[in-house]
């Protein structure tokens, strides 16, 4: 029974990790809620805020000062590849299931430092964060 215990603690405290984010000597991919994501954008000057939604969910309202590069694209992995592996990136799509999804490409390529919003621009929006038009 000791065994099982100690199996299962260790169990959930490794999920806790994955969902929580991961960190290591390469770098931190991390997911957070959107209003901890406004005070890193507020606290930073050099975060790159990178919207994944389609271009046309793109032109309904942004976080400011995002850009835009579409998930959905054949080109993403080569998009993103393109971009410094060791800037600060803050990612968002309209639910967090794209940007969810592009965590893995992040680290695949060997990003240092992405910080995904919980719930995307949708749970933004519903915090009573500002959007603006691109």
């Amino acid at each position: 029974m000791k065994h099982t215990t100690k199996a299962l603690i260790t169990g959930l405290m490794l999920g806790a990790v994955v969902f929580a984010g991961c960190s290591s000597s390469t770098g931190t991919l991390e997911t957070v809620s959107p209003n901890d994501a406004a005070a890193v954008i507020a606290a930073e000057s050099d975060e790159v805020i990178l919207d994944i939604r389609t271009p046309d969910e793109f032109s309904d309202g942004i976080i400011e000062g995002a850009i835009n590069i579409d998930f959905y694209e054949a080109s993403f992995a080569d998009d993103l590849d393109k971009l410094d592996k060791d800037a600060h990136y803050v990612v968002y799509c309209r639910s967090d299931n794209r940007s969810g999804q592009a965590m893995s490409t992040f680290a695949d390529l060997g990003f240092t430092h992405v910080t995904e919003i919980d719930g995307g621009i949708a749970s933004w929006y519903e915090t009573g964060l500002p959007v603006v038009l691109p």
